[in-house]
């Protein structure tokens, strides 16, 4: 299976609350966002019931690519943190229909929490 595209880099955490009317209109009237990361265009959100990516696209930004990976979907997922020469920390997530998505976070973005997360909902 290929790579899915984009790869979202440059990831900060937010607001679970910041920049919500982009992906609202999504959410189902039970779902509960637990974490929220955002770049300078992109986003990436995780619910109680679902990891969605939301990739900014043309030169005005009003274009917008949405995928939404059920954690159902989630067979494997690995983490790495930034280091001394590699700064960025890193997620990737192998999803059954997707294949691998990589994500990117800046240096000081704690995954651990976020790998908590995926781990409590995708090895239920």
């Amino acid at each position: 299976m290929t790579e899915v595209s984009p790869k979202i880099v440059g990831l900060t955490e937010s607001s679970v609350n910041d920049g919500r009317e982009v992906y609202d209109f999504l959410l189902l009237n039970d779902e509960i966002v637990e974490k929220s990361y955002k770049s300078i265009r992109d986003r990436l959100i995780f619910t109680n019931k679902r990891v969605i990516v939301i990739d900014v696209q043309g030169i005005t930004s009003r274009k917008r690519g949405y995928m939404s990976i059920p954690y159902s979907k989630i067979s494997s997922f690995s983490c790495e943190s930034g280091g001394n020469f590699d700064i960025d920390a890193e997620l990737k997530i192998w999803a059954s229909g997707f294949g691998k998505i990589y994500f990117e976070f800046s240096i000081d973005t704690d995954i651990r929490p976020l790998a908590k997360l995926i781990s409590m909902y995708v090895c239920m």
